[in-house]
């Protein structure tokens, strides 16, 4: 199999979310992936959210999931004898992707003008919080305090209760995936002039994009949207979430003949006519009655009996489901979204992690290497790398790996 990136190597440095999602798309690709870790504890995520029966492991759900398909070296970067390991694995390397404080790496004495002294061509990526430059550079962040200090908490959340943070981690991911889209990018320029480059990524940046078009609206018109819980953007009542017998769906009727469906369906067709919903923005104006016309019908059946009858007529229409729900849904059988691999210390039990969110015809994203124990490649990279067995014993008695 020739993937995308099959041939391509990367040094990685990074730890937590976005750098290792990043570096994880391009492993799923085909890219060799060298991930360099602290060595007494690792990556910083291979205890976070575990359970302490699994702590000894350093395999927590989190770490496993951003991961895939990488080798593992311990290396103590602080140590004089570091450089020399860095030089020879940048000799080889295609990319460089680091996502310390701003100015870390340059301390340590592999910035970017360091590396490039070594591989002309390098390609060298930073991922951080707010960038390399700015007066926020070097102010350490994470997802949270980016979805604070970008503006996204203060569109989310409900009137009465005030602004929350989103469930899962979305700066972290959507830099990631901006992170690997700027390196794909960058290699594909190399092929068209031979050059390396410097690449900047900043989570805050992400999150700005990720909100361009509340943020454009601001821009252009200076409205500042309000804490609307799961009201629709729109500002239509017909695009929200309502309960029903047993939980609750998520209504999107936007388009007027939606709209009409959605009335038919919950047996309230006269509001078609009624001036106080024949529109969408009579709706709007009336935006609590609309809601509660919609609301009263849809709590008397359960969930499946709306979904099947919005199908039926096209009205958009989800349930809200719990991740026992989602990952039992046989569409996923078809998209083959799901992998398994042994589970960590345990041959006999096997693990389901995260894929990649597309297909192609040929050299689909995918490994069949699982993420690696801490440092369980040290020796063996280093050997690759030219290093004899005793200066790899020494350089483990110096506490160098």
């Amino acid at each position: 199999m020739s993937q995308a990136f099959s041939g391509v190597r990367i040094i990685d440095f990074t730890q937590v979310l976005a750098g290792p999602f990043a570096t994880q798309q391009l492993a799923l690709l085909g890219a060799r992936v060298i991930k360099i870790e602290e060595p007494r504890h690792g990556d910083q995520t291979r205890g976070l959210m575990n359970d302490a029966a699994d702590s000894d492991l350093g395999m927590s759900p989190a770490f496993l999931s951003c991961n895939l398909g990488k080798r593992s070296i311990t290396l103590n970067l602080k140590a004089p004898q570091a450089s020399a390991i860095v030089e020879r694995l940048v000799a080889g390397a295609d990319v460089v992707v680091e996502n310390f404080r701003a100015g870390v790496m340059d301390k340590l004495g592999f910035g970017y003008p360091a590396l490039k002294s070594i591989r002309p061509d390098l390609i060298y990526c930073s991922v951080s919080g707010y960038g390399q430059t700015g007066p926020k550079a070097g102010v350490a962040a994470y997802d949270g305090a980016i979805q604070a200090d970008s503006g996204m908490m203060s569109i989310t959340g409900f009137p009465d209760n005030g602004p929350t943070r989103t469930g899962y981690m979305p700066v972290d991911m959507a830099t990631a995936m901006n992170t690997a889209f700027a390196i794909s990018a960058a290699l594909y320029r190399r092929l068209n002039t031979g050059e390396g480059q410097r690449i900047d990524v900043a989570m805050m940046d992400t999150a700005i994009v990720l909100q361009t078009v509340q943020i454009s609206n601001f821009l252009v018109k200076g409205r500042i949207p309000p804490l609307q819980g799961n009201r629709s953007p729109t500002g239509h009542p017909t695009a929200n979430s309502f309960t029903t017998a047993d939980g609750h769906i998520n209504v999107l009727a936007l388009r007027e003949p939606q709209v009409h469906s959605l009335f038919r369906i919950i047996d309230r067709a006269d509001a078609i006519t009624d001036p106080r919903f024949s529109s969408g923005p009579a709706r709007i104006a009336n935006y609590d009655q609309t809601y509660q016309l919609i609301a009263k019908p849809l709590q008397e059946h359960p969930s499946d009996h709306w979904l099947s009858a919005f199908a039926a007529d096209n009205v958009p229409a989800a349930a809200i489901r719990d991740y026992s729900k989602v990952v039992s849904d046989p569409q996923f059988q078809h998209r083959n979204l799901f992998i398994d691999f042994p589970a960590p210390g345990n041959s006999e039990e096997s693990i389901t992690l995260v894929r990649a969110g597309y297909h192609t015809d040929v050299d689909s994203p995918d490994t069949t290497t699982p993420p690696p124990t801490l440092g369980q490649d040290t020796d063996a990279v280093l050997r690759e790398e030219g290093f004899s067995v005793e200066e790899i014993a020494a350089f483990r008695s110096d506490g160098v790996i």
